[in-house]
């Protein structure tokens, strides 16, 4: 059986350290090293239980720093899968500098660094705010729609595709690029909507819900996300782009609403408050090409999977109640200090 390592980078946030851990259980011959430089969302106890494992290897470092990351790789990798991002959009409106260098500077950097390693594949994970927004009635999102980006976040994605695809027009170089819809499911930073909404609830707090809370978003359990992202690997076609989507539009109010009575909790918690600037109105992913050329269907329903993971958070509760507090950064800093590596 031939081995395969492949670079992770962002391994240790919410999407990246779920594909790891399906990664390694799905495929006995690949290998990981996990590159994630552990700001605030990056997180080890994502990925706790993993840190002997034969085939896993942490390395802690900068994307941005690709000329120096040939040297500290405890391994040649065979292939890169791409998650490292800054991605919450408030956090873009209020200082889009991080965004900049972390989804475009850093971007470029790893796909030199998958040129000079002479890698045989890149997935370039994006996301479905590079389309921009849709009225209620318009049809969803496509590969051919053109790239409208209304935060600074969406645009810093923007921007790293086209750079991705450049890479492949101009030096031939193997990436493929996937634009998933909204992720849920375990080890989610509770900024993010739904595990914000649980935490709340948990602790009998009010639940902030942007303008009326119409606003509407397709969901895709991170597990169904990262099944897709391995069938991009190993069987998409380079250069090109791949929706991926959970066939499960909802409005906001909607999924705040099944939180709250799946807990327990009165809709007297939810608090409107003065939407975001720039807030897109609506998102919806056609899937029609990943599904007729790779298979790809997603598996797990919005109803199961929302249960799951409100479980999840509730049987978890020290786990983001750590993060919340900035534990999980102060334990780490004092275990580890500067450069991580199990390998």
């Amino acid at each position: 059986m031939s081995k395969t390592t492949i670079l992770v980078t962002g391994g240790a946030g919410f999407i990246g350290s779920n594909y790891i851990r399906w990664l390694l259980e799905a495929d006995p011959a690949v290998s990981v090293i996990n590159l994630d430089a552990l700001t605030y969302a990056g997180n080890l106890e994502n990925l706790a239980g993993l840190e002997n494992h034969p085939r896993y290897g942490f390395l802690r470092g900068d994307i941005c720093d690709g000329s120096k990351l040939d040297a500290q790789l405890p391994a040649r990798p065979d292939e890169i899968v791409h998650f490292a991002a800054e991605s919450h959009v408030d956090r873009s409106i209020e200082d889009p500098s991080a965004f900049l260098r972390t989804n475009v500077l850093g971007t470029q950097a790893i796909l030199d660094l998958g040129r000079r390693l002479k890698v045989r594949r890149m997935v370039h994970v994006s996301t479905d705010e590079v389309y921009g927004s849709l009225g209620p009635k318009d049809a969803a999102f496509t590969e051919s729609h053109s790239l409208r980006p209304n935060s600074p976040y969406a645009a810093s994605k923007a921007s790293s595709d086209l750079l991705a695809r450049a890479a492949f027009k101009t030096h031939h170089f193997p990436v493929v690029i996937t634009r998933c819809s909204n992720n849920y499911g375990p080890y989610q930073f509770p900024e993010k909507l739904i595990p914000l909404m649980i935490a709340n609830a948990l602790e009998g707090k009010s639940l902030p819900v942007y303008g009326d809370g119409k606003n509407v978003r397709d969901w895709i359990h991170v597990q169904d996300h990262a099944r897709a992202v391995d069938l991009v690997r190993t069987r998409g076609q380079d250069g090109e782009v791949y929706n991926i989507g959970g066939r499960s539009e909802r409005e906001n109010i909607e999924v705040v609403s099944i939180i709250l009575r799946s807990l327990g909790k009165p809709d007297s918690l939810i608090r409107y408050v003065q939407d975001r600037p720039g807030h897109d109105r609506r998102y919806a992913i056609d899937d029609t090409k990943i599904h007729a050329q790779l298979g790809f269907v997603p598996a797990v329903s919005f109803e199961e999977g929302l249960k799951a993971t409100v479980r999840w958070y509730q049987d978890h509760r020290t786990w983001w109640e750590r993060v919340r507090s900035g534990d999980y950064q102060a334990y780490y800093a004092r275990m580890y200090g500067g450069r991580l590596s199990s390998s």
